[in-house]
């Protein structure tokens, strides 16, 4: 009984390493037509999509069909991005979903989405460990003969057919003048090209991230023993007992109401400021300040509102905790309109838009914090929704075109074309990259032609025009942000001097 288990198992296992080593080589072989020297572009959305398509056909267990499709369909989805243009945070996408379809394959993959990116963590130290062991599988056969001895003898047996037929080859070239101008027009160059030292680095690269995905494994959770647990919930329980915490709320609330009604008086009511301030100076010197005092508010009311603490069976400190919540809240709006006023005076550039998307989040943030404690949801809960939000908009961001908002923002808005707006930084849209062109257009038409801020727009332009010319225009390089603004240089006439 046990030799017919012993025989139907030792098969199938080795079936399934058979076939992974092929998959291995053609995904290797994949890499190298798409992504060796070649500008990123839909390379990357293929290249996704193909490695899931491996990962599912290397899988020791036949998958069902609902789950083939959906882990096709998550990686396509979050590899979309790569298709309106690359970019790191697309290329992030797609890495965590192929790395996510390879851990479902080997039931490795948590159920709770919140478990998730600490799976990607503890899959990831690894990942440089597997290609050795997936190389040391195939080292020996099944009969326990070494790789080296197999394939002496393999090349034993084919000795005496590859000699002879050698031989023979031999005799008909001298005896038959079109093989002798077959042979003679064989060209071997490309040989050359395959053994080179950066194709055969790329190889390396590949084959570690490949190899980890077809055998994927984790590392394992380190179990810290704490020691005293009642002695510290004690001291920490004392730290922060009802009365410093209610206190603590107190003067809180106190100095955010002050620094809200400040903020009301002087940037939502536009009351004058002192002698020698502008309001873009009140606004530059308040953004950054206050997200990163409503950030430590929000790690200050986890501690405080945590579960069997002070604050979660008082219904005074409950309420003081919502109000300090709110002022928060109030405190990002504000460094949101600092931001914007700052914006008016400065023009917009890409880190104060991104400035303003992350203090968007932090009270976003807050917002999800009072949820927290008005519905009573634990941390896990607030994790998961703040982790929701972050993919989302990071997501999102990926679609949208930056430099092209920017630079139609920074030209709507510039003195040249709304009479009232600061400047228009030229040298700054030119860094924007070929995106810019349209903004600069416009801001062309707006400049009267002979005056050196026109002509100084225009070599911008021809700039731009030009090292978009010479990017690749291979199809593997292919993405739609660079398809539109080919056809926009394409339809739209050059502007003459």
């Amino acid at each position: 009984m046990q030799l017919t288990t012993a025989q139907t198992t030792v098969p199938l296992r080795a079936l399934s390493d058979k076939k992974t080593l092929p998959i291995f080589i053609a995904m290797i072989a994949l890499a190298d037509v798409l992504m060796f020297q070649q500008a990123p572009g839909l390379n990357l959305f293929l290249f996704s999509l193909s490695l899931t398509s491996a990962v599912l056909m290397a899988a020791r267990k036949r998958l069902g069909t609902v789950k083939t499709a959906t882990c096709l369909g998550v990686t396509a989805l979050a590899a979309a991005p790569l298709l309106e243009a690359p970019s790191i945070i697309g290329a992030g996408f797609a890495v965590a979903a192929v790395i996510s379809s390879a851990l479902a394959c080997a039931n490795l993959l948590p159920k709770k989405p919140v478990d998730i990116p600490l799976t990607l963590l503890r899959f990831i130290p690894l990942v440089p460990l597997r290609l050795p062991s997936f190389c040391r599988r195939y080292l020996a056969s099944q009969s326990g003969q070494t790789f080296l001895g197999v394939t002496q003898t393999s090349l034993a047996g084919w000795l005496l057919p590859l000699g002879l037929g050698l031989v023979f080859l031999l005799l008909f070239t001298m005896a038959n003048p079109l093989i002798a101008l077959g042979l003679h027009n064989i060209d071997l160059s490309f040989l050359i090209d395959l053994f080179d030292i950066t194709r055969i680095g790329f190889w390396l690269l590949a084959a570690v991230g490949i190899s980890a995905l077809l055998r994927p494994r984790l590392m394992r959770k380190v179990r810290h023993h704490t020691t005293e647990p009642a002695d510290i919930s004690r001291q920490s329980a004392r730290f922060l007992d009802h009365a410093a915490l209610l206190r603590c709320l107190w003067v809180f609330n106190l100095l955010f109401a002050i620094q809200t009604a400040l903020d009301v008086l002087y940037l939502w009511g536009g009351a004058e400021l002192p002698a020698g301030m502008s309001h873009a100076q009140y606004a530059h010197r308040g953004a950054y300040p206050l997200v990163a005092t409503a950030l430590l508010a929000a790690a200050f009311v986890l501690v405080a509102m945590r579960r069997g603490g002070p604050g979660d069976s008082s219904r005074l400190i409950r309420m003081l905790v919502i109000a300090w919540i709110l002022q928060n809240v109030m405190l990002c709006l504000s460094a949101i309109l600092r931001l914007d006023l700052y914006v008016q005076t400065y023009s917009l550039t890409g880190l104060r838009m991104a400035a303003g998307i992350w203090m968007g989040l932090v009270a976003t943030g807050l917002v999800f914090i009072l949820l927290r404690i008005k519905l009573r949801r634990s941390n896990e809960w607030l994790i998961s929704m703040n982790l929701a939000t972050l993919l989302t908009v990071l997501y999102l961001s990926a679609f949208f075109d930056f430099s092209d908002f920017i630079a139609r923002f920074n030209v709507e808005h510039s003195a040249q074309v709304s009479e009232q707006d600061p400047p228009i930084d030229l040298a700054y849209l030119h860094s924007l990259g070929p995106s810019a062109i349209p903004a600069i257009d416009t801001y062309l038409a707006a400049v009267p032609k002979g005056e050196w801020k026109h002509e100084i727009a225009k070599r911008v332009r021809d700039r731009l025009a030009a090292s978009f010319a010479m990017r690749s225009s291979d199809w593997r390089s292919w993405n739609y942000r660079d398809y539109r603004i080919k056809n926009y240089i394409s339809s739209t006439a050059l502007i003459g001097p």
